[in-house]
């Protein structure tokens, strides 16, 4: 199994720097022991114009045996038949051994650490790494040349790959399932190019040889990291990198989206993963106890985050939606309204937070719906501040207490890609009334209602940015209040309702005021939760 690495170089930029970032001093053969076999790391080329590196690694046909038989369920990664135990072609072609191999001897030098010369990981070099032999294996999924093409091009490379025939004695045979490999890139880091490499290989060989342990997904996420993500064939590496192992693989690749999201929205992924409160749910603590003077106890008021649930579904009503999208979907309980009343007949919740999909998948009993209930829903992560075509041909959407967690400056964004790029017929809008805050009394002043909230508007502030969306993006909108109305400082939620000309609507709606002011962010320095936290 061979690999070799090239550059070039000047006598002001030594091509020997290769050296350096692989910690291996060109004029030294080493050897190191694999679990597999050992690998020799030696230089056919050492100058100033140019250098190459080569990796030989030379597997002990016995230790693959012995730590490929299994135990009966293909644990070992080798085939449970005898013969192909002895006869396969990890000795000679480019696989996950040979992965694990850059992952041992490489191992500085794929985390970019020179302390010799600090200057050297940081920058490209031209590189040319060349596999004579490497399975390309399809598996329904296409393979050959051309995976080796959509899964390196996307990354910078300039790839030669050409299919290696069966017999070069028999052409009429065909080609066989081996590429030889050459890439070529002037921008791509040396230790960037080493992790590609490390997720890759196993990849296009499409079987792995140990077992893949959950660990693994740690593994894949660590070595894509700045890449992955990003990458158009990422649920295709991740679902061969991990073994086609479902639970795994929708583990990754809800962490790669969310990195992903986390990346466009210039934020840490723990700060937009945070949709899962732990803190008990809103329990109606906003109402003051009554003491209870007879025998059989009051019912139960219902709750402020119920109430708001009862207006968005009697504002959706009024509508006639059929189809709705609930974006900011958090765990999903407006999802599970939506599913008792058979007129909306099409429900996608949208979340930015992984976590907060899995528990709304779980609160719903998703998975014990029957096939018809099943039908009428799905979750999706995604961000709200980009346009998405899935969000495209609803009748209404729902921004249920949503737009109070984006910072100002993001706000325009999410107000295109809901009302400008989905443009639902209808849109309902909550968010918190700051005014009455001062109604809470385990609320100190000046803070805001949850500690994620960016801003809280009062509700001048609300009816100003509704009116401003509404002008802007062609719909009327009536603000209504929801929960106990305060005589001075009214409900503790506004709501807006906005409609196209098209939306057929029970209610008058509010005439707007083209031109009016975008409002004022209030930002406290400390923050307090009200009633144990915010649900939806």
């Amino acid at each position: 199994m061979f690999m070799s690495i090239s550059t070039t170089g000047s006598a002001e930029d030594p091509a020997t720097g290769l050296g350096f970032l692989l910690h291996k001093h060109p004029g030294k053969v080493q050897r190191f022991t694999t679990s597999h076999g050992e690998a020799h790391v030696f230089y056919p080329e050492a100058r100033d114009e140019a250098c190459t590196a080569a990796l030989l690694l030379d597997i002990d046909p016995i230790a693959l045996v012995r730590k490929g038989r299994g135990d009966g369920r293909g644990r070992g990664g080798s085939p449970d038949f005898a013969l192909a135990q002895y006869v396969n072609d990890r000795p000679y072609a480019a696989s996950s051994l040979l992965a694990v191999a850059l992952r041992t001897v490489f191992r500085s030098a794929m985390k970019g650490a020179c302390p010799a010369r600090p200057e050297l990981p940081g920058r490209a070099r031209p590189l040319r790494i060349e596999l004579p032999a490497v399975p390309a294996n399809g598996a329904g999924e296409g393979g050959g040349p051309a995976l080796v093409v959509r899964l390196f091009e996307p990354l910078g490379w300039q790839v030669e790959a050409t299919a290696i025939p069966l017999d070069e004695s028999f052409p009429e045979w065909g080609e066989s399932r081996y590429v030889r490999i050459a890439l070529s890139s002037g921008t791509v880091r040396l230790a960037d190019a080493l992790q590609q490499l490390y997720v890759l290989l196993p990849v296009l060989d499409g079987a792995k040889h140990y077992w893949v342990a959950p660990d693994e997904v740690d593994k894949l996420l660590a070595a894509g990291q700045g890449w992955l993500a990003a990458h158009p064939e990422r649920a295709l590496i991740t679902r061969r990198y991990l073994a086609r192992r479902w639970a795994l693989t929708r583990s990754a690749l809800e962490r790669l989206e969310l990195a992903r999201l986390a990346e466009a929205d210039d934020r840490e992924v723990e700060e937009i993963d945070n949709a899962v409160d732990d803190r008990a749910e809103e329990d109606g603590r906003d109402q003051p106890e009554q003491p209870d003077h007879r025998e059989q106890p009051e019912p139960r008021q219902p709750s402020l985050a119920e109430q708001r649930r009862t207006a968005i579904l009697a504002a959706l009503r009024e509508t006639g939606a059929a189809r709705v999208a609930d974006l900011g979907c958090g765990q999903g309980e407006l999802i599970g309204d939506l599913l008792k009343d058979a007129r909306f007949t099409g429900i996608l919740g949208v979340d930015v937070s992984a976590r907060a999909l899995r528990a709304a998948s779980r609160k719903l009993g998703l998975e014990r719906l029957s096939e018809r209930q099943a039908a009428r829903v799905a979750l999706v992560q995604g961000a709200l501040t980009y346009t998405d075509a899935r969000l495209k041909g609803f009748d209404a959407a729902v921004l249920c207490e949503v737009i109070e967690h984006l910072d100002l400056p993001r706000l325009p964004a999410l107000e295109y890609a809901v009302f400008g790029a989905a443009r639902p017929r209808a849109v309902v809008v909550t968010t918190p009334n700051a005014e009455y805050n001062v109604r809470w009394e385990n609320l100190p002043a000046g803070t805001v209602r949850h500690a994620d909230h960016r801003f809280e508007w009062s509700r001048a502030e609300f009816r100003a940015w509704a009116g401003k969306v509404a002008a802007a993006y062609g719909y009327t909108v009536e603000l209504r209040p929801v929960g106990p109305e305060d005589g001075e400082v009214g409900a503790p939620t506004q709501l807006a309702l906005f409609t196209t000309p098209s939306t057929p609507a029970t209610s008058t709606p509010m005439t707007t005021t083209p031109g009016t002011t975008t409002p004022t962010a209030r930002t406290p320095a400390t923050t307090t939760t009200p009633e144990g936290g915010e649900p939806r």
